[in-house]
């Protein structure tokens, strides 16, 4: 089952979807995150592939990657370590056009579906060029996900829309990731369009930072990707069970909400029947 399938399956069960982030490297026992992920409610799980001059991320991920990168990872190292993970839910890495195109974009995907990943972002890769990257993933049965934001024009969220495998990631704001962001309604807007223009899941990313934020995002999406959040966490000294169960606050709050949203209708009272403790409903 490739990872569009596997989300769409899920979404349209009736669920929220969630996918925490974890930087590859970022410790030792960094692939002890990714099953506390996987056991806490996430759909899927999104690996960051650490890049020295990440373009797109704000402090908390560099930080992240910094620190991965000073321990001595790699590509090669995170790929087999990811290889020997056995998890329920779909992996998919995040990274920068520079190790992608180190030796080819051919190379790359090939390396990253033999570890068994089964999707791929490379946000600093642009739309107009993306059509060499996009066929070797599809040669490998990898789904590259691309980036919307709230300032692309209508034509090129059809675009995107269009062209974007696996799920499209909706940015809430413009600038680097982060913690800090609130629902603006250039987000909500967003979230609304891209899901009249397809029906791939749409997950909102950036500024994800706490169970009610997420939650309300996903009311205009189909979900969320927590990224810097977790990595704060991580950084400050959280372990794999700590972020395991902030991971199961934020599934609580998407599933809460999501049952509030459709709960039934109350029924109408006109005069309570003493058989029916609810009351029959009105007339006419």
């Amino acid at each position: 089952m490739t990872l569009e399938e596997f989300l769409t399956t899920r979404r349209d069960a009736g669920r929220a979807l969630l996918v925490p982030y974890v930087t590859g490297g970022v410790t030792p026992g960094w692939t002890d995150v990714v099953r506390a992920y996987a056991d806490a409610g996430a759909d899927a799980v999104e690996v960051g592939l650490p890049f020295s001059d990440p373009m797109l991320d704000g402090v908390t991920i560099q930080e992240a990657s910094d620190r991965a990168i000073a321990g001595g990872t790699t590509v090669a190292r995170i790929l087999a370590e990811i290889a020997a993970l056995d998890v329920e839910v779909p992996l998919f890495a995040m990274t920068y056009s520079n190790l992608v195109f180190q030796r080819s974009a051919a190379a790359f995907c090939a390396a990253l579906r033999a570890s068994g990943l089964r999707g791929l972002i490379v946000p600093d890769s642009p739309l107009e060029e993306v059509g060499e990257l996009a066929d070797a993933a599809a040669a490998e049965g990898l789904d590259l996900a691309l980036m919307a934001a709230p300032s692309s024009s209508p034509e090129r969220l059809r675009v995107i829309a269009a062209r974007s495998r696996g799920f499209v990631y909706a940015v809430t704001r413009m600038g680097t990731t982060g913690e800090n962001g609130g629902i603006s309604t250039e987000a909500a807007r967003l979230g609304r369009d891209l899901k009249a223009l397809t029906d791939r899941p749409v997950l909102f990313g950036f500024g994800v930072s706490d169970p009610a934020r997420a939650a309300g995002l996903a009311r205009h999406a189909d979900g969320v990707v927590v990224a810097s959040a977790l990595m704060r966490r991580l950084l400050d000294g959280a372990g794999p069970r700590e972020l395991g169960e902030y991971v199961a606050s934020i599934r609580r709050a998407l599933d809460r909400d999501l049952n509030e949203q459709y709960a039934p209708l109350p029924r109408h009272r006109r005069r309570p029947d003493r058989q029916d403790p609810v009351g029959p409903l009105p007339r006419g």
